[in-house]
């Protein structure tokens, strides 16, 4: 029996309990500790600073806050779409490239269903 393959817009994103973010006045400023033995090294050598400071552009500072690890990609595009119009399209292939990003990085993690 070959099994189905997942349509990736209805997973369920939610945001780890490692990121801290603010938003201030619409923008959304994800907090990320630089943690581990190699960023600590850069820290001292480089200089690195222990926090990072990632400030997401207008879109993703809207699709952000709606990340609630209730609703899968399909049902945060609607309100992206009414918001952003003509102007945030195709919108889920945009969304799609947006969590894969998020979830390179490891800023988004996955609802298990």
């Amino acid at each position: 029996m070959k099994k189905s393959k997942e349509n990736y817009l209805e997973r369920i994103p939610r945001h780890p309990d490692s990121i801290e973010w603010s938003q201030e006045d619409g923008q959304v400023t994800l907090h990320v500790e630089n943690k581990g033995f190699y960023n600590r090294l850069l820290q001292k050598i480089a200089k690195k600073p222990k926090v990072s400071h990632i400030h997401l552009d207008e879109i993703g500072s809207f699709v952000w806050p709606l990340i609630d690890g209730k609703k899968n990609i399909i049902e945060i595009g609607v309100p992206v779409e009414e918001h952003f119009g003509e102007k945030v399209h195709p919108t889920y292939e945009r969304l799609a490239k947006f969590f894969k990003v998020l979830e390179g990085c490891k800023f988004v993690e996955w609802v298990q269903q």
